[in-house]
């Protein structure tokens, strides 16, 4: 395959590797002997030739000089570095044991790793910054097409652009010529394979959305003999589950994207104890202030002292949402309205004050006692915004796979959200949590939405 890797690089990097781990033996032993003189005679001449065959045996088993331009990265070449060393390591540490070699110094075999990992750290780290640095100039690029026209084919074209140290050259665009693409395309899928033949292309991304199985069968049959790779681009934006796995069904492999929560100990039992216990000491503990409230509010506005309102939860199914009521009656009578912020006429002056310390939440606590909602989770909302929502942000449903919350991150970071874009904003931070869950997890919002209570900065 045409410029796979470049065709010095790897026997470069077996070279430079095996010189840092000679170099490292050699340091060493200077440094903890003060001479060289007795190194090649046993019997350190038996550790340093076992030093250099172990690690050979690691690059024929492990291959750990070939890898795609996506992951040259300082940070994956370290990982790997550190890796090999540690199985490196491993294996003197049995061969030592083995032979009872307790003659040889600790300190000499530390202070080895340590200089080796230094050597091979840093000839990583240059020949990525060498790399992107000689790639964005122009050099050692990947010529690439994308066949089909179409937002995914922009987005890994945009991709590209941006990582110009990636070293990816675009050459243009191959699909069904219409009004619309017309001027960005550079040829039909009849002018494909010419066009990769005479320009030398190295790679083919088809985009699935945009081309039959036919035309992709076509460009993959070619690919041996003109000589390129084939990457099929396939839209899971806006339906890819929380968790994926490929199933097979003898040859035919299944992309699985059902989102199957793993309901353990701790997310089943733990955090459904947790909320009930949690809900009653709050409303227990917290009743002499609930009176207040509910006083106050009875007293400065006309209406009832709680507002219920149904909502989504768990499931998509709707629930009714208890607070203690914020607003002027019939605030929403020409129909659902979001809030305009602490600005909005329709709140009541002790209103503002309640939204401002999260305190007309409290009575959600009965949400959670009945099993509606959670202490800690996404927000839950009207089916009238989440169907605004799911237009703009389709990864919006993943958020009913759990139950939703009194707090959540979008709470303490965005607050009340007054139109359909300050959701979707305040959404891209309710995305963590289903991902990031935990008991500790859960403890930082609480503690994080106290403060922002204790400090009046609810929004």
């Amino acid at each position: 395959m045409r410029h796979r890797y470049s065709i010095l690089f790897f026997p470069l990097h077996v070279i430079v590797d095996f010189l840092s781990l000679n170099t490292a033996f050699l340091g060493a032993y200077w440094m903890k002997f003060q001479t060289l003189e007795a190194v090649s005679q046993a019997p350190y001449a038996s550790l340093w030739g076992l030093f250099n065959i172990i690690w050979l045996i690691e690059i024929l088993l492990v291959k750990p000089y070939i890898y795609p331009r996506q992951l040259f990265k300082s940070g994956h070449l370290i990982r790997q570095l550190l890796l090999l060393t540690f199985v490196h390591v491993a294996v003197i540490a049995v061969c030592w044991v083995a032979i009872q070699g307790y003659y040889y110094s600790r300190e000499h075999l530390l202070i080895t790793y340590l200089l080796f990992l230094f050597f091979g750290g840093a000839f990583r780290v240059g020949g990525v910054l060498f790399l992107k640095e000689y790639r964005a100039r122009g050099y050692n690029n990947r010529r690439y097409i994308i066949a089909g026209y179409g937002k995914l084919a922009n987005t890994i074209r945009g991709f590209y652009d941006t990582h110009p140290e990636m070293g990816f050259h675009f050459c243009g665009y191959f699909d069904e010529s219409t009004p619309e693409n017309a001027e960005f395309l550079q040829g039909g899928y009849e002018n494909l394979l010419e066009y990769t033949r005479t320009n030398r292309v190295d790679c083919v991304y088809c985009c699935m959305p945009y081309m039959n199985n036919e035309r992709l069968k076509a460009v993959v049959d070619n690919a041996e003999v003109f000589d390129y790779q084939v990457k099929i681009l396939v839209d899971f934006r806006g339906f890819l589950a929380r968790s994926t796995s490929i199933e097979y069904h003898d040859v035919l492999p299944v992309l699985n994207l059902s989102s199957e929560l793993i309901f353990d100990f701790q997310v089943n039992i733990f955090k459904r104890s947790f909320d009930i216990i949690f809900s009653l000491l709050a409303l227990g503990l917290g009743l002499p202030l609930f009176i207040i409230i509910a006083a106050i509010t009875r007293l400065t506005s006309d209406g009832p002292i709680f507002y219920a309102q149904e909502r989504i939860g768990q499931g998509g199914k709707p629930f009714k949402i208890y607070k203690f009521r914020s607003m002027y009656i019939d605030a929403e009578k020409s129909g659902p309205v979001l809030s305009g912020g602490l600005l909005d006429n329709r709140i009541t002056p002790w209103g503002r004050f309640m939204r401002k310390t999260r305190l007309d939440e409290i009575p959600q606590f009965y949400n959670v006692l009945i099993g509606d909602m959670s202490v800690v989770g996404p927000r839950p909302e009207r089916q009238y915004f989440i169907d605004q929502i799911v237009e703009i942000a389709p990864e919006y449903r993943s958020l009913l796979s759990v139950k939703p919350g009194i707090t959540s991150i979008g709470q303490i970071k965005y607050g009340y959200a007054a139109s359909i874009d300050e959701m979707v904003q305040r959404l891209r931070y309710d995305l963590l949590y289903p991902k990031r869950r935990s008991f500790l997890f859960d403890m930082w919002i609480i503690a994080q939405t106290l403060r922002v209570m204790a400090q009046g900065r609810g929004k």
